[in-house]
């Protein structure tokens, strides 16, 4: 059906270009690029099927540009970092070519989650003719379409919406993080807002928690909030909703270490000198955790991540709940990663096929809330990420 260029060879890369190499009738010829040649190298190896690899600075549109002009793909997914995002955004509107991603792009010097500098690509994107899809991971990404999905199957209005993300995984280190450490912590250590009655209210982060009763024998976990950018997307495309919250698990022991950290100074991204030199604290950090994508064959457990939504149905409240269960081992066992980039890198690959089958259109920058449902739900059964929904 066509060519798709992946950009990004850590454990999210990875994982797309097994699962995109599993569909040869949508993604015919596939090239996967990277600042390090050698980890796209690495990762051809696993695959069943040739595939071309490259090198390339995410920062440098015009070496973007080059890349995708001699390999001409009719689909870029973006699973480099989010400071890339709008470089690699500025190479598909010079070239032509459809964008996904999986996260929202954030400015290196500041930890913040916002959509504005995205969505202020829109009118360049509708009038090249080509769609931007945004956060086509799992939360972000089918966390938007449980949503979509819930309000057209179930709802007539969504009043409350809580996005619940367990993983009840154990990969034997004393610390270490599930996804680039740099991002991830970045991301625990920020202001928490969630939506209440109009308007995002401000909290410390993790200031609240609660305990949560995952199914199917998963387990009891003590979840905290947190703020996450789907929420921003989904208020936005979904006015009915009153309040809206984001929830993640942590054990003691991770956030033990993790207060420990703060308090020395280790998690900060303001620069500070070392023998003469400018270092960043959190990337020297994360040179020193280990790396995510050797976490997959140690990690045992399964994640648990699902949306709980209450409205109205038919004049009646509602309240439903929908969730995918991803076992760590079984993922090892397909793709040779975790379930933390199994469940981020499969939904990538099903936007990126949404669009190449012509299933998902639009000229512009979309969110995954605003583009039917059904067959990325039919999608996501098929290819690895099984769903399931209790309705009380």
């Amino acid at each position: 059906m066509g060519k798709i260029l992946i950009i990004g060879a850590g454990g999210v890369g990875q994982v797309v270009t097994h699962k995109c190499s599993q569909v040869p009738e949508v993604f015919e010829d596939i090239c996967l690029a990277s600042r390090t040649l050698s980890k796209c190298e690495n990762i051809a190896k696993q695959i069943k099927r040739p595939i071309h690899t490259a090198q390339v600075d995410a920062d440098n549109v015009p070496a973007l540009v080059k890349l995708i002009n001699s390999f001409m793909p009719q689909v870029i997914v973006n699973v480099a970092l989010p400071y890339q995002d709008l470089t690699i955004m500025e190479a598909c509107l010079e070239t032509g070519v459809h964008y996904v991603d999986t996260a929202n792009y954030e400015p290196r010097d500041e930890a913040r989650f916002c959509y504005k500098w995205q969505w202020n690509f829109h009118e360049r994107f509708k009038k090249a003719g080509i769609i931007a899809l945004l956060g086509s991971g799992f939360d972000p990404g089918v966390t938007n379409v449980f949503t979509a999905y819930a309000l057209k199957h179930h709802f007539d209005e969504i009043n409350e919406l809580d996005i619940i993300d367990v993983n009840g995984g154990n990969h034997g280190h004393p610390f270490a993080t599930n996804f680039n450490p740099e991002i991830n912590i970045r991301e625990i250590t920020a202001m928490c807002r969630h939506w209440e009655n109009g308007s995002f209210i401000e909290t410390p982060p993790m200031s609240l928690s609660r305990k949560f009763d995952c199914p199917e024998n998963i387990g009891t976990f003590n979840i905290y909030r947190l703020y996450h950018e789907e929420l921003e997307s989904l208020v936005k495309h979904i006015p009915t909703i009153k309040k809206a919250q984001f929830w993640m698990s942590f054990s003691e022991n991770y956030l033990k270490h993790l207060e420990v950290l703060e308090n020395v100074g280790m998690t900060s991204i303001e620069p500070v000198k070392f023998n003469g030199i400018d270092i960043i604290p959190l990337q020297f950090l994360k040179a020193l955790l280990p790396d995510p994508a050797s976490l997959g064959s140690r990690t045992k457990g399964k994640t648990c991540i699902g949306c709980t939504v209450k409205g109205i149905k038919s004049g009646n409240k509602k309240e439903y709940y929908i969730y995918n269960i991803c076992d760590h081992e079984e993922c090892y066992r397909e793709v040779q990663s975790q379930a933390i980039s199994y469940t981020t890198g499969v939904p990538a690959m099903i936007g990126a096929m949404m669009i190449m089958k012509g299933l998902w259109k639009g000229d512009g920058v979309f969110n995954m809330e605003q583009l039917d449902p059904d067959p990325f739900m039919d999608a996501l059964n098929k290819h690895g990420l099984p769903w399931k929904e209790i309705v009380r």
